[in-house]
């Protein structure tokens, strides 16, 4: 069973809605991955995100995507590229991700209620 949290505890994850601007292969990952920049709106701007989706997701297919994403996690570095937030998915049968993302348009830095 997972761990119970409090709602100040889930208060504190800030997600975001973004939309991907740019996207690139990333083979210089370990596992396979698209480098994706993300316009998050005026408060926050552009942000970077690694992200192991290339199963279901092709570079320029991403262009234009909203997506849903943590936007309050330290930097990570991967490899050479510096992913910002934590672009949010969930696993498929086959375990690989599909991003998960606002089902209307929304302001980019909408945030998750």
């Amino acid at each position: 069973m997972n761990e119970q949290i409090s709602f100040d505890d889930f208060l504190k994850v800030d997600i975001r809605a973004g939309r991907i601007i740019r996207a690139e292969p990333f083979p210089e990952a370990r596992k396979p991955a698209i480098k994706l920049w993300i316009d998050f709106g005026p408060d926050l701007g552009e942000k970077k995100s690694s992200a192991q989706i290339t199963a279901h997701y092709t570079a320029d297919a991403l262009i234009g995507k909203r997506v849903m994403a943590v936007v309050n996690f330290p930097a990570r570095q991967i490899g050479p590229f510096m992913s910002e937030v934590l672009v949010l998915g969930v696993s498929d049968a086959q375990g690989h991700i599909t991003l998960i993302s606002p089902d209307h348009d929304v302001p980019a830095g909408a945030r998750m209620h």
